[in-house]
């Protein structure tokens, strides 16, 4: 260590379009000098900050338990994105006979006491957290790190190396929109109804504005917050994905292309149309109106597949109309007490998010809708 620089040896393996991985070992107290943890936050005007989920604490403590013993053995490597102001140095002649990686020196800025630390954890902060709980943080750390500035390229890295990981559903869907470069399949599906949940929740002509619960959100806004975005998500990805849903024709299997204006007109008039039917059952927890519930969400948006298939989302009276077609089923709803007559007898709250509640009230809903429309205007 010289001139507030950290020096370690390093193995700096090139990849394609002249990026590098560097391999390397810090003990434990200069990991944590060195790194931070960029939180999954959100900044004053609703920009999405950091990636990282909250620490789950008994995990954590079973790992500081398990590296505190004499048969501990750190080989995963913690994952590190380091600045531009990491300089790499390579050694003369010191190219592995492979031809693969050169060896040389990883000079490391340190921080001052209240700086910006040099390297973000991308992977294994749980690690990182129990390694600080340790007497003896003296042990080597394996490393694995790349340099990155932009945050998004942080965050695409992140949910690569969480892909085969059971990572929070929520966490993922709220990073999703900030991630430009190509996704594999099963998150590339999940993009757009991820962008236009977080729409449905910063844009202030929105019915959920302030409702859904995110990762990010402070202490402050989870008291407002009832509706589960995955269930949001899911509720979008259902009609987009689904032939017959409302959305489905607004996407471009030829190009990859999806209509955004389109598809938000269509959830904000449908979604704006209910709170208006159903204003007693609006913004409640999921424990006093099923409406807010995933199982009221899911249905409702079964129910959007057949309303919207018959609504002009352009012509200037489209949300009367909307809501002509929604109040024929609510003489029939029980959204926050009573019973569902038809469908047993289950009692308002006894409904929850399983497929098979899910499949009875949906269905009630959409025959419900259609018998009352096939009704003469008179009856």
């Amino acid at each position: 260590m010289k001139n507030h620089i950290l020096e370690r040896k390093a193995l700096r393996v090139d990849q394609k379009g002249g990026k590098h991985v560097y391999l390397l070992s810090l003990s434990g107290d200069e990991l944590l000098e060195i790194a931070g943890v960029s939180r999954v936050t959100r900044s004053d005007d609703g920009k999405l900050i950091g990636y990282q989920r909250a620490e789950v604490k008994r995990h954590v403590r079973e790992i500081a338990d398990y590296l505190e013993t004499s048969e501990m053995l750190l080989a995963h490597p913690i994952i590190l994105s380091f600045g531009s102001n990491v300089r790499f140095v390579s050694s003369r002649g010191q190219k592995t006979s492979d031809g693969l990686a050169v060896a040389g020196m990883l000079e490391i800025p340190l921080p001052s006491p209240e700086g910006i630390k040099p390297a973000w954890i991308v992977d294994g902060q749980q690690r990182a957290r129990a390694i600080s709980l340790c007497k003896d943080r003296s042990f080597a750390v394996p490393v694995c790190a790349f340099i990155a500035d932009d945050v998004e390229i942080q965050r695409d890295q992140f949910l690569r190396i969480n892909n085969t990981r059971p990572l929070p559903r929520g966490l993922v869907t709220e990073l999703l929109p900030q991630v430009s470069s190509p996704l594999p399949p099963h998150l590339s599906v999940r993009k757009i109804p991820s962008t236009l949940c977080d729409l449905l929740n910063s844009e202030p002509t929105s019915p959920f504005l302030g409702l859904i619960k995110r990762p990010s959100l402070s202490t402050e806004g989870k008291k407002s917050a009832v509706v589960t975005d995955t269930v949001i998500v899911k509720m979008i990805e259902d009609s987009l994905t689904n032939p017959s849903g409302c959305l489905f024709p607004f996407r471009n299997f030829a190009t990859g292309e999806y209509n955004h204006s389109a598809i938000w007109a269509v959830l904000t008039l449908f979604w704006t149309a209910v709170r208006q039917t159903f204003p007693q059952a609006w913004g409640k927890s999921p424990s006093e109106s099923r409406l807010m519930h995933g199982v009221g969400i899911r249905s409702m948006g079964k129910l959007m597949d057949r309303v919207m298939s018959v609504v002009d989302v352009s012509h200037k009276d489209a949300l009367k109309h909307v809501k002509v077609e929604i109040s024929k089923i609510a003489p029939f709803c029980r959204w926050t007490s009573g019973e569902w007559e038809a469908i047993g007898n289950i009692r308002w709250d006894e409904l929850q998010n399983l497929h098979k509640h899910f499949a009875m009230l949906s269905n009630f809903l959409i025959r419900t809708y259609l018998d009352e429309r096939s009704k003469p205007a008179s009856a």
